[in-house]
């Protein structure tokens, strides 16, 4: 089986300082078997980039409560109001970024592009710092690529070489991280034999997925 291992085995092999990304909206679809690990391991100076931070006690939350996270880049905190407490007493970084921009800018930071062009933001604080760039007479912000050193991946099926399926809406920004990382962790529902998964429901293939985290430790 590809790169099996517990929940405890892949927080040992995150490092304190590492970038995660980290699928997931509002915890649906959010890997909470790895979360947990990386807050029993004690986890400090994490750089978080997901939708959100969820809420208190769930998700990525639970990392923000355990105070593993130094900055986090997300589109939204507004349902977690020990985030927004740590941001404003200055311990937390938050970087806001438009939800649609985000995404893309991970996609492409996963497809080796040079950025996103984008008008979402001009004429606001977004637009601070960021080149302008001029097309057929419009304006557009480039945002550059995002990549991080993990991907923290929920499945709904794994199969033994590391084929991927996920279920309705924790499609979310799943697939899409498991692009840009350099190392990816998937934490699937259940692990199922090789040809099990039907080849179209495929949705990140195993050539993407480093290790299959186990249900138990």
């Amino acid at each position: 089986m590809k790169g099996a291992m517990t929940p405890h085995e892949a927080a040992e092999r995150i490092p304190d300082g590492a970038s995660l990304l980290i699928g997931g909206f509002m915890g649906v679809g959010t890997p909470e078997r790895l979360i947990d690990a990386l807050v029993a391991r004690g986890a400090r100076d994490l750089t978080v980039i997901a939708n959100d931070t969820a809420r208190p006690h769930q998700g990525i939350g639970k990392l923000v409560v355990a105070r593993a996270v130094s900055r986090v880049v997300t589109s939204h905190i507004g349902l977690n109001p020990e985030t927004q407490k740590q941001m404003i007493a200055g311990e937390l970084e938050v970087e806001l970024v438009p939800q649609g921009t985000l995404i893309e800018r991970i996609r492409s930071g996963g497809m080796g592009l040079g950025g996103v062009l984008t008008p979402t933001g001009l004429g606001t604080a977004v637009e601070e710092g960021k080149q302008i760039v001029e097309v057929d007479g419009k304006r557009f912000l480039l945002e550059k690529p995002i990549t991080a050193d993990f991907a923290l991946v929920a499945a709904w099926q794994a199969d033994y070489v590391g084929n991927l399926a996920y279920m309705l809406t924790a499609h979310n920004f799943n697939p899409i991280i498991a692009m840009a990382a350099r190392t990816v962790i998937a934490e699937p529902e259940s692990i199922v034999p090789t040809g099990v998964i039907p080849p179209d429901a495929v949705k990140t293939p195993g050539v993407l997925v480093d290790h299959l985290v186990l249900r138990n430790d």
